[in-house]
């Protein structure tokens, strides 16, 4: 079975994770990003739009070692989104938190609709031509986490993570500003944390979960469609 040769890490395994990666590159990441600007946009911040990075463009996006870090790890990031929470006008806490949310939510949006495209593409496909249904499944699927792993990394609440950016709207300026100062470390201790594998375990955990919950929503109107039927 086809299945067996992709567990079997031959060259077509290979060739799938490189495809699924290269599209979080080209796609996931400035998605993400494009997120972030939209709503900064929306909120009255013209600084994305300025800078343009209000677009879907991934060459506006990418990072070199975000993306190295995607092919390494199956983890990465784009080039952070400049905003001017100063000119937001739902406040500059309310703002930045409103705007990293954004990122995250995308990929577990974007994990969604993957999700029912390979519920789709099984149902449709299943038995017409069996062989390519099961590889685009397991090229949708493994996409989808992916983006369920992005979602999760970004909500940690680690500067300069999305996920602190949310959690700051709770804490003291004073924890804030002591964060900020020593931010350029604390980014080079989280890439190192990444590249020993020490985040591995709780990312993997949260992602399985959160993947499992997703799985089983994208399922529903196929197990209602086929009770109707």
């Amino acid at each position: 079975m086809l299945l067996n040769l992709l567990r079997g890490g031959d060259m077509v395994s290979l060739l799938i994770n490189l495809l699924v990666r290269v599209f979080i590159v080209l796609c996931c990441l400035p998605f993400h990003e494009f997120a972030h600007a939209w709503v900064a946009d929306k909120l009255g911040d013209k600084t994305p739009r300025l800078a343009g990075r209000l677009t879907l463009n991934p060459f506006a996006h990418l990072d070199l070692w975000g993306t190295v870090m995607i092919f390494l790890v199956g983890i990465g990031y784009a080039k952070p989104v400049e905003v001017n929470v100063r000119n937001m006008r739902c406040g500059t806490k309310q703002g930045l938190a409103l705007t990293a949310a954004a990122g995250p939510l995308s990929n577990i949006l974007l994990a969604l609709i993957i999700m029912l495209i390979s519920n789709t593409a099984a149902l449709l496909l299943g038995n017409v031509n069996p062989e390519f249904a099961e590889l685009l499944v397991v090229w949708l699927s493994l996409a989808a986490s992916i983006n369920v792993t992005l979602a999760v990394f970004n909500l940690l609440p680690i500067p300069p993570l999305d996920g602190f950016n949310i959690l700051q709207i709770f804490l003291p300026y004073k924890a804030v500003r002591f964060v900020s100062q020593y931010h350029v470390y604390i980014r080079y201790g989280l890439l190192a944390l990444l590249l020993l594998g020490v985040l591995s375990v709780p990312i993997s955990l949260l992602s399985n979960a959160l993947y499992s919950g997703m799985s089983w929503l994208a399922s529903l109107p196929f197990a209602l469609f086929g009770a109707a039927a």
